[in-house]
């Protein structure tokens, strides 16, 4: 649950909803690929943590030559990635809530200024970070995890796709117009994001696993990938069965919002706003967690969320979300900056477990098999590839 509220947000949305309303379900093929390389990695770290005993990037310090330099270039990037990205999911989730204000009370002339609603939101947040603790959090990010897959699966049958349309643009390939190399690059790079799989070391231990639970960390692995498979599949349905058989076309979170509304109904809308709403939340709590558990992870410091340090670095990160008030860009291109950063470290995430897996001093009878090794040289193919298509699509 931890991870699906970290992977799906609403960087995701946006980009399965755009994929299906521009090219209906011609693109699953991508997030079906990216799925099942998250899968695997998931399934690397956590394997690497419960036999190595050591968290990912105290691993990579400790056990790899100028695993330092890279362990740092982790952390930096990481970091960047995702204050930019916490700046555009504040921005978007203020906007939405302003939204939603508007359908409840059906007039435009009540409007809370955005700036107000972060403020909210960031005081609640820090309240509960404060008093919290990792199986806390887990609850939360549970029930908001619940909350956004009960809205997109509701609003999937009350806007009553084409099922037609969406079985037959099933068929995979890549359309030959422009951006849409640039669409699979982000679709890849908010699925099978780097951060997930070096949280997903901290929370196996957080979780207090050990070499005996390997059976168990691949089952979470396969379920937390089938989830984002299921819950990203039917946003990007929804927008093919229905925007795409139209011929309309969404760049930003709120666009969809009035582009349902005619659809479904404002009831349909505001099961929109809710679902994105939490998808958003549920990224912040991960998102401001990963500049402490990065720094106690590569010095290998007990993660005591109640520390100074930690709470000095979540106080820092929240007032990030206060980004897209003063920043002339807006969230949705805050969001694209972010996952440029996210596909930009995903070699550096999946190389170097690749060779700690087969090393036989650290993992003895545990080293990778040959189906683990093709998966991992598949998926350090793929992470080179989609990081050029995302770079040259970017600039």
């Amino acid at each position: 649950m931890f991870l699906i509220g970290y992977n799906i947000g609403t960087g995701s949305v946006t980009t399965m909803a755009k994929a299906g309303a521009e090219f209906g379900m011609t693109l699953f093929w991508a997030l079906l690929l990216s799925c099942v390389f998250t899968y695997i990695l998931m399934v690397a770290y956590g394997q690497m943590t419960l036999v190595s005993g050591n968290t990912a990037l105290f691993n990579f310090k400790t056990r790899i030559k100028g695993g330092k330099i890279l362990a740092i270039y982790i952390i930096i990037t990481l970091i960047i990635g995702e204050l930019l990205a916490l700046m555009g999911i504040m921005g978007i989730v203020a906007e939405l809530i302003q939204e939603g204000i508007r359908l409840v009370t059906g007039s435009r002339a009540i409007l809370v200024n955005t700036g107000l609603i972060i403020l909210v939101l960031i005081v609640l947040l820090y309240f509960l970070l404060w008093f919290g603790r990792y199986k806390f959090f887990e609850k939360i990010l549970t029930i908001f995890v619940i909350l956004m897959a009960l809205c997109f699966i509701l609003v999937f049958f009350m806007v009553r796709p084409s099922f037609s349309s969406i079985m037959g643009g099933m068929v995979p390939g890549i359309p030959d117009v422009p951006g849409a190399l640039t669409i699979v690059a982000a679709m890849v790079g908010t699925t099978c994001s780097a951060a997930v799989f070096i949280v997903r070391s901290t929370v196996v231990v957080e979780k207090g696993w050990t070499i005996r639970n390997l059976k168990n960390e691949k089952r979470d692995a396969f379920s937390s990938a089938f989830m984002m498979l299921f819950l990203s599949g039917v946003i990007m349905a929804v927008a093919a069965g229905t925007l795409h058989i139209m011929g309309l076309k969404l760049d930003t979170t709120l666009e969809m919002i009035s582009l349902f509304e005619p659809i479904g109904g404002r009831f349909a809308a505001f099961l929109l706003i809710l679902g994105i709403v939490g998808a958003g939340l549920s990224t912040v709590f991960p998102i401001v967690l990963i500049a402490p558990w990065l720094i106690a992870d590569y010095t290998g410091r007990p993660r005591n969320i109640k520390s100074p340090m930690f709470r000095i670095l979540i106080l820092g990160g929240l007032v990030f979300a206060f980004g897209s008030i003063f920043l002339e860009q807006s969230p949705p291109i805050l969001m694209v900056f972010s996952q440029a950063f996210q596909a930009a470290i995903l070699p550096a995430v999946a190389i170097p477990v690749f060779f700690i897996l087969n090393r036989k001093d650290i993992m003895q009878e545990n080293r990778a098999s040959g189906r683990m090794n093709i998966g991992l040289a598949g998926v350090m193919i793929f992470s080179v590839i989609t990081t050029y298509i995302a770079i040259r699509g970017f600039f």
